[in-house]
């Protein structure tokens, strides 16, 4: 038994996930350590501790979950290619050709189906609440695990429902009680999308409060909001651009300013800052599509300057008049935000793996669409630990297959197309824990 100063805390070896970090750790550890008679011999046992340990590793059940023979998309890594996925710890271990199943607690295949990473959907509004008719801490937003890993959803990113002010109960009651991992745009507005009355008050926009709930929250807030202000004055916006600016994170730009023009508002707006409800066409904003059908040339402009573009379909922010010939010009969405709230659901709108299934039909490719549902919002909201199978990074994995038949596709306006494939989620799970299993491929099968 090691004593004195060579005393060594075995709970000290179970803080290492992988065996090359513990050894590594070890290794420095043991040559920090003075050399003495008694060091040596407290040296040498630990030694054979580590090599008892390390083997054990190496002999011990390694797998917890094996997703054997799956059509793997990982935009954000190259790969399009028949793969296995191996999941332990939460974490994904390996992405590669025939992954043995011998030390695999759970295998299961999922021959014909795509495997990608965990959908993400950068416009949505779960601050669900008891407050009626609002959005704040009301029941207009949505509880995300309901909606989120049925359509293979396993981020969403909550589009300003909050604010400065409000924050704090958003995260205690949503945020850290969902399975969903839930991210935030900060409203500038102080109470967030609490009413109009609360919107308007430029008085509670303070970018110095929203930047200190940013530094408070840094691993959940990525971003500032600015919307819903029907007054003339920039001063909301060059306040939410300062409070984005100070925190070095995107503004997220949604529409309902009716005084401000589009093209006003993506001059001011940075690269990198991001311009929802993209393809809508309302009299309270400008179409970024002409009389002519033509993207207008400086929403071409923005675009090169490296304005991102969210679809943010809800329900009247998406049209086909606007999406198809914005997409065939070039101008694609970078984020397929569905602005998820209890009315687009049930409206054209639906969920992700529709909005994803719209652009299938539009012509776009299968890996293109996966881009703009996991490695493309990744991007635009700064986070690159999420959005890719990388070896190391959190399983957040979804599981699609594609529907063959014929099928209906409806816009905020009511206008149809039509589509003979789409998507839909056969299996979900999140942080390496199956969460949505629609036929049952991961279950056992009875017998009588």
């Amino acid at each position: 038994m090691l004593s004195g100063t060579h005393k060594y805390d075995i709970k000290f070896l179970g803080k290492f996930l992988r065996p090359s970090a513990f050894a590594e750790k070890i290794s420095v550890a043991l040559t920090k350590q003075p050399k003495t008679p008694q060091s040596k011999h407290g040296i040498a046992m630990l030694t054979i501790l580590v090599f008892l340990l390390l083997t054990s590793f190496a002999h011990a059940q390694e797998i917890d979950l094996l997703l054997k023979n799956g059509h793997v998309v990982d935009p954000a890594n190259n790969i399009n290619a028949q793969l296995d996925v191996a999941i332990a710890d939460g974490k994904i271990v390996k992405v590669g050709p025939d992954i043995s199943s011998e030390k695999a607690k759970k295998i299961v295949d999922v021959a014909g189906m795509y495997v990608c990473p965990g959908l993400i959907d950068i416009h949505t509004h779960v601050f669900v609440g008891s407050n009626p008719d609002t959005f704040a801490d009301g029941i207009l937003s949505l509880s995300p695990d309901d909606f989120t890993f049925r359509s293979g959803v396993t981020t969403v990113v909550d589009a300003g429902t909050s604010g400065w002010r409000n924050f704090p109960v958003f995260k205690d009651q949503v945020i850290d009680k969902s399975k969903t991992r839930i991210l935030a745009f900060l409203n500038i507005a102080g109470a967030g999308m609490s009413g109009k009355q609360a919107q308007e008050n430029i008085n509670d926009m303070d970018p110095a409060k929203a930047t200190e709930a940013i530094r408070k929250y840094p691993d959940v807030i990525v971003g500032v909001k600015i919307g819903h202000y029907e007054g003339s004055q920039w001063t909301p916006f060059e306040n939410a651009l300062a409070a984005a600016s100070r925190s070095n994170m995107p503004l997220f730009v949604e529409c309902h300013l009716p005084q401000y023009s589009l093209e006003d508002q993506l001059k001011r707006m940075r690269p990198g800052d991001i311009i929802t409800h993209s393809f809508e066409k309302v009299s309270e904003r400008m179409s970024v599509i002409d009389e002519q059908g033509k993207v207008r040339s400086f929403v071409k402009e923005a675009q090169k300057k490296g304005i991102l573009f969210d679809l943010g379909h809800g329900g009247a922010g998406f049209w086909f008049s606007e999406a198809m010939p914005a997409l065939q010009q070039g101008l694609a969405p970078n984020s397929f935000g569905t602005d998820l709230h209890r009315f687009s659901m049930n409206a054209g709108m639906k969920d992700m793996l529709n909005v994803m299934s719209k652009y299938l039909s539009m012509g776009m490719t299968k890996e293109d669409i996966i881009i703009r549902a996991t490695a493309g919002p990744a991007r635009s909201i700064k986070r690159p630990d999420l959005g890719h199978l990388s070896e190391g990074a959190v399983a957040d994995v979804a599981v699609l297959s594609l529907r063959d038949g014929n099928f209906g596709f409806v816009d905020a306006g009511g206008n149809k197309i039509e589509g003979n494939q789409k998507f839909e989620a056969e299996l979900t799970i999140r942080a390496g824990k199956i969460v949505w299993d629609l036929n049952g491929i991961s279950a056992v099968k009875f017998t009588k």
